[in-house]
């Protein structure tokens, strides 16, 4: 192996491998007569701007050390120093000097430098550029012919083309995805993105060029929509206890077909509920090797376990929930408000989060005379003044101890204004609503159709108009599926009544849709679908360093799909457990066609792409779960 070069990055020296020179030879090698042209007329230094910066582009584009186009320049400096030292070595040989050792590198450039090698330039730009599933051995011969009658010898050849091949491996696991609509948060345009070990390493705007890349390693989404994969921070999965009305495997497999690439998990219905470290460790190890997409996890905020908060907060859990009415599952009993402000006091200090389902008992508001299998009644049982009551406490607490809190499924249009007066004073509040709440309206649920049923309700139509316009001026940050199946005969639409029938809505495969159905109508736009269902939601549960967004370094999740396709919902096509759902029958808008989970198609038009589950849990934090010993 040839030895570095040294190179200054921020104030430390680091060596400039051979391959990192033979990719930089790559880079330069068709356009070294302009840069190192004399001429300083204001045409060629714009030029030579341009083209340095297509240089740094490529470069980085093909290592894993990317460097800044000062750092790359200063390499091409000490690279023509290093070759005119060595030409200057090899010209007193004549004179009784001992040869330098072999530096076929240096022997190039200096070809290049000199215009003699013009035919090796093109050959050595081609090898960067070519298909890199061609195998280097199968060209060696072909290199080996060409290099007759240059500086280099056979044995100076064999070196430079492993050099190359150390470049190529590198760019031979590299996965790349162009669309001509992807969706960034100031554009829509045409773009490129490379994907190596799971991660996005370079994005390429405004270019739809795959050229440098072999066919097998190009995933061409065409005119469809390329976005960041769909995060969902509100499911209820209910493993392990009651798997009978979901598990990871079915739930993640819907989410998979929605175009959701993670979840963010309650720490309800499970049994046990997630509401202590050795809990979650349970939870971890049932859904160990089931899950389709990734998977994060919220803990419980409940009766005397303010004690294991900061244990699970260093052990990467997203943030925690609580109830301050009955959650529904006696596992998971509701907080005071003196509780909830010593759980708030145990957080401050650890940018975690405190979910609530915000509604407070206000009284029986039900008379003897409401017949229990009409919705009104139900709707009349759970009145705006529930939520009202809660968060006006919620806002009070979070003032004052300064610790994020956050409202889930926001139902009641009368607590907006509240809402906003704080966050407008800064107060660290953040709000979610849910498709059920943004997609249908009391009018037109019939007597006893118990899929419609969800605590908080479903509100009037004027009402859901006004959780609109809370998302359009930024009071709602974010929309969720709270998917929250059952076994059917805790439902039985048409025979159980309002009051008695389990409250939850099994939607969490339709979310993008559904969200698209209603926003596109009301002029939103597809920007809009990945901040409300990717951005937020990943901010929400302290994800965002590596879901929610097209960026380098974040986990290469996307979701493929058309804005204009329309289909209907029917039990063959549902893959979460439990196919009941109040949108059976319903035509949407927007269709996904492939579903990316850290590179990897999963879901493409309609089928799954492996009978493996290919996902992993997600943290809070990068302390990951070693210590959780699953």
């Amino acid at each position: 192996m040839m030895d570095g070069m040294m190179l200054v990055r921020g104030g430390r020296s680091s060596s400039a491998s051979s391959a990192e020179r033979c990719l930089l030879l790559g880079a330069l090698a068709s356009h070294m007569g302009v840069l190192d042209a004399r001429e300083n007329d204001a045409q060629t230094i714009i030029r030579k701007s341009e083209l340095w910066d297509e240089i740094t582009r490529q470069f980085n584009a093909n290592t894993s050390a990317p460097r800044s186009r000062q750092q790359i320049q200063t390499l091409y400096k000490n690279m023509k120093a290093k070759a005119r030292r060595y030409e200057v070595r090899l010209s007193e040989v004549s004179s009784g000097v001992p040869p330098p050792d072999p530096d076929p590198i240096s022997e190039m450039l200096l070809g290049l430098l000199h215009q003699q090698l013009q035919h090796q330039r093109r050959h050595l730009q081609h090898m960067v550029t070519a298909d890199t599933h061609t195998s280097m051995s199968e060209d060696a011969p072909k290199v080996s012919r060409h290099y007759e009658n240059t500086f280099l010898t056979p044995e100076q050849n064999r070196v430079v083309t492993e050099q190359l091949r150390m470049v190529l491996d590198g760019m031979a696991d590299i996965q790349v995805f162009v669309s001509k609509r992807v969706v960034f948060p100031d554009e829509i345009c045409e773009a490129v993105i490379q994907v190596k070990a799971g991660k996005i390493r370079h994005i390429a705007r405004h270019s739809t060029d795959v050229t440098t890349f072999s066919p097998s390693q190009v995933v061409d989404c065409e005119d469809l929509v390329l976005m960041p994969g769909v995060v969902d921070s509100h499911v209820h999965v209910n493993e392990p206890g009651r798997t009978a009305w979901e598990g990871f495997n079915s739930a993640t497999r819907a989410a998979a077909a929605g175009g959701i690439t993670t979840i963010v998990d309650m720490p309800l219905n499970s049994i046990p509920a997630t509401t202590t470290l050795e809990a979650w460790r349970v939870k971890l190890t049932a859904a160990e090797g089931q899950c389709w997409v990734d998977v994060g996890f919220w803990g419980g905020v409940v009766p005397g376990n303010a004690g294991e908060l900061r244990k699970m907060v260093d052990h990467g859990i997203c943030g925690f929930k609580c109830f301050l009415v009955h959650s529904g599952v006696d596992e998971f009993p509701s907080v005071t408000f003196e509780q909830v402000s010593k759980a708030l006091q145990e957080l401050v200090g650890t940018q975690s989060i405190l979910l609530f389902h915000a509604e407070c008992d206000v009284g029986n508001t039900v008379t003897d005379a409401d017949r229990l299998g009409c919705y009104q009644t139900f709707l009349k049982s759970r009145p705006q003044e529930m939520e009202e009551v809660a968060i006006e406490q919620i806002i009070s607490l979070c003032e004052q101890l300064k610790v994020r809190c956050h409202i889930v499924h926001l139902s009641a249009s009368k607590t907006l204004p509240m809402i906003r007066r704080a966050q407008a004073r800064g107060v660290p509040l953040s709000v979610e609503t849910c498709h059920h709440y943004l997609s249908l309206s009391d009018d037109h649920i019939p007597d006893n159709a118990t899929q419609f049923k969800c605590c908080p309700p479903i509100r009037d139509t004027h009402n859901r108009n006004e959780l609109w316009e809370a998302i359009r001026d930024g009071t709602i940050q974010q929309v969720v599926s709270d998917h929250s199946p059952c076994t059917p005969d805790l439902k039985q639409p048409g025979k159980m009544n309002f009051m008695e029938a389990w409250g939850g809505i099994a939607s969490l495969q339709f979310g993008l849709s559904l969200f698209w159905t209603e926003a596109s109508a009301r002029g939103f736009t597809v920007q809009d679908v990945a901040r409300y269902l990717c951005a937020g939601p990943a901010s929400q549960a302290r994800l965002h360093h590596r879901k929610g967004a097209l960026a380098l370094g974040y986990d290469a999740d996307f979701v493929v799909w058309s804005p204009t396709e329309t289909y209907t919902i029917d039990e063959s096509i549902i893959h979460h457990k439990n196919k009941i759902t109040p949108y059976m029958g319903k035509t949407l808008k927007g269709k996904v066609y492939k579903t990316v989970l850290r590179g990897k198609v999963i879901f493409d038009h309609g089928n799954f792409c492996s009978s493996t589950p290919t996902g992993t849990f997600v943290f809070a934090s990068d302390k990951l779960n070693k210590s959780l010993n699953v």
